[in-house]
């Protein structure tokens, strides 16, 4: 599986003063390994393991990255992508310390189901499972989706914010504007990131470096 480097989302978060580590998640990249995150079968998917299973990856990289004399231990800001969002919105919950806001860009599992778009596997499970995941949740949770996204349609993603805030999470839920040919893949343009910069600059509740360097 390639490697996604984000590139223009770090580069946009290191501008406003963050540490940004993009791991790859145990199973893909050149080391490859056992790959931990299976969800199983497509009518009986288990949305709810595969989650936490992507969890647990996201912690040891936060642990790592704190690890380090030039991070802070507070103010974590967790970004999560499709999957990786998922296993995100688990984190919610806030027995991880430090965290202070999640952002879940077209989370969900169970998408092109037999390669075939605007498809899911289960659906009903990945919604009771979003609705799962926001039990205890006390994490800001902003959830992303483009428009033209056919892997998590917005749709599908405005049922799970939903599902997700009717178990207890909070956060807000944005469509946004149609990216390239595919807008699963936003988060990882720049063109993408444009369109996405001004939720981000809300979610994080910062000013763009132009303007905080105007303002001086």
């Amino acid at each position: 599986m390639p490697q996604s480097e984000y590139r223009a989302l770090a580069a946009w978060l290191v501008a406003r003063g963050f540490a940004v580590l993009a791991p790859e998640r145990p199973g893909h990249g050149a080391t490859g390994g056992r790959y931990l995150e299976d969800q199983g079968d497509c009518d009986e998917a288990d949305y709810s393991r595969a989650g936490r299973a992507t969890a647990e990856a996201i912690v040891a990289a936060l642990n790592y990255l704190r690890s380090q004399s030039f991070v802070r231990q507070d103010g974590a800001v967790i970004l999560g992508h499709s999957a990786g969002g998922w296993g995100a919105l688990v984190l919610a919950g806030g027995k991880l310390k430090g965290v202070s806001a999640i952002i879940a860009f077209a989370a969900g599992r169970g998408g092109h189901a037999n390669d075939v778009p605007n498809q899911v596997c289960a659906r009903h499970r990945l919604v009771s499972t979003a609705r799962e995941f926001g039990k205890g949740a006390r994490v800001p949770v902003t959830w992303l989706v483009a428009a033209n996204d056919s892997y998590f349609s917005p749709k599908l993603s405005r049922q799970l914010a939903d599902a997700f805030r009717s178990g207890g999470g909070s956060g807000d839920f944005h469509v946004l504007a149609a990216s390239g040919s595919e807008g699963h893949w936003l988060a990882e343009s720049d063109a993408g990131v444009k369109i996405a910069a001004p939720e981000l600059d809300r979610a994080l509740k910062l000013k763009p470096p132009a303007a905080a360097a105007k303002k001086q």
